[in-house]
């Protein structure tokens, strides 16, 4: 399984990283760490990930934007919104246009672990 996470905050990615090799989920290799959609969307075509952890709100190209580019790309792309957006009408477009999950910052690493084995299941 190969991740990409995607997240402006330095300290989220480290931290998904970390998360991501809990022996709860299956073993994980990290393609690739992103900082904003454009980003994402060239490390989707580079390393063709199986899964993407996405923050919404990004400079230069934001989450809703990003996720229709990489399904565009990739439509088996399984993507999890991770974001502090409280907005629900956001977190509903995402899912709409391709995202399978989304998840609340702040969050526990159980939660993490919880969301990402949910958009994992076949």
């Amino acid at each position: 399984m190969k991740l990409l996470i995607v997240d402006d905050s330095n300290v989220i990615r480290q931290r998904i990283a970390r998360i991501a090799s809990d022996a709860r989920l299956p073993p994980m290799h990290i393609v690739g760490q992103a900082r904003n959609g454009v980003e994402a969307v060239q490390m989707v075509r580079q390393h063709d990930p199986d899964l993407v952890t996405l923050d919404l709100t990004m400079p230069e190209l934001g989450g809703e934007e990003c996720t229709e580019q990489m399904i565009a790309l990739k439509p088996a792309l399984t993507i999890l919104v991770v974001s502090a957006l409280s907005d629900k009408a956001t977190a509903l477009r995402a899912l709409k246009k391709g995202a399978q999950g989304f998840l609340y910052k702040p969050f526990t690493d159980d939660q993490l672990v919880a969301a990402l084995q949910e958009v994992m299941l076949p």
